[in-house]
């Protein structure tokens, strides 16, 4: 028990290397939070544009542009996109942090707008007919009517997208940006200790997600309930 409070001491508590800890998961949250929000809106409108052109043939030239940044978005490495982003594209930019969440909102951003997609197919085509019927233009009936239920429908998988996201920052270390995996690497190399850093980071992380889950599942439940959820509603 004294071998482990002195190291407990050495790696959390001398010269506040807590704060590493503390700071790195300042700087993760805001990273993940932010590229969720950019991801969601780069996923909605590239998930509409496709699936407006497979349906109605609708904007061809964005359809192109859509599918190949879909093509290249999800056939080369994260960390690889992480610093094409820093080194090449925002060479000149002086905030890591923007640049890490444009990095990871482009990347999550892909995988969202499929998801979407699958989201709007799954909804019945009469209902954006019968929308049209009545009045709405396109764009109304897709954003008032479909989306939303596209969205219910995929809730779980978006959840999954968001919890992968959240991890996937852990690589921000690569651009010299202090996360919650980079502050206990930084202990471990001035402590030379290695379990308490990495099991606590890990145990942060552990938690992150357990809560984000647990978040999810009130909301499933919140839209059953409801009758909100298309996918659980019997009636």
């Amino acid at each position: 028990m004294s071998a482990f409070l002195e190291d407990f001491a050495l790696c959390f508590v001398k010269n506040g290397r807590w704060q590493y800890l503390v700071n790195g998961l300042g700087v993760t949250l805001e990273v993940a939070l932010a590229a969720i929000a950019m991801g969601l809106v780069v996923g909605f409108l590239v998930a509409v544009v496709r699936s407006s052109h497979d349906k109605y043939g609708h904007f061809p030239v964005l359809n192109f542009l859509a599918k190949t940044y879909l093509t290249v978005i999800r056939g080369t490495p994260m960390v690889v996109q992480l610093l094409i982003t820093y080194y090449i594209i925002l060479r000149s930019v002086d905030s890591k942090i923007a640049i890490a969440i444009l990095a990871f909102g482009l990347n999550s951003g892909a995988y969202q707008a499929e998801i979407i997609r699958a989201g709007i197919v799954s909804v019945d085509p009469g209902q954006m007919e019968a929308a049209r019927a009545l009045g709405l233009s396109y764009w109304r009936a897709m954003t008032r009517i479909i989306l939303p239920q596209a969205v219910r429908n995929v809730l779980p998988a978006l959840g999954n997208e968001f919890i992968v996201l959240m991890k996937d920052t852990s690589i921000v270390g690569y651009i010299a940006l202090i996360d919650l995996a980079k502050g206990g690497d930084i202990i471990r190399s001035q402590t030379y200790s290695v379990y308490l850093p990495y099991l606590t980071v890990a145990g942060v992380y552990l938690v992150l997600v357990m809560t984000f889950t647990a978040l999810l599942g009130r909301l499933e439940r919140h839209l059953r309930a409801t009758g909100a959820d298309p996918v659980h509603n019997d009636s």
